[in-house]
């Protein structure tokens, strides 16, 4: 299991564009891969429980990856957020 954590930088936060980014690319990997931010938590690849979680600019959220390529599934998890968050 690997995990990091990330700060929001989109002043919108997860909104609808950037979070059906982040479903369709954590459905591309072989990783089960979790976001997790104060309280709540959910699974990457389920669209309108990330928009759920209310995550704003300026929250930091955590990144649990697990089974599968882990590092692999981190790097790409990283860089996408890094590009579009």
């Amino acid at each position: 299991m690997k995990t990091f954590t990330y700060t929001i930088k989109d002043e919108l936060g997860i909104h609808a564009r950037p979070a059906g980014m982040l479903a369709k690319t954590a459905k591309a990997l072989d990783s089960e891969i979790t976001i997790a931010c104060g309280e709540k938590s959910a699974a990457a690849t389920k669209l309108m429980a990330l928009m759920g979680m209310g995550i704003k600019c300026g929250d930091t959220i955590t990144v649990t990856i697990n089974g599968g390529d882990e590092t692999a599934s981190e790097k790409a998890m990283q860089e996408f957020f890094k590009a579009n968050l």
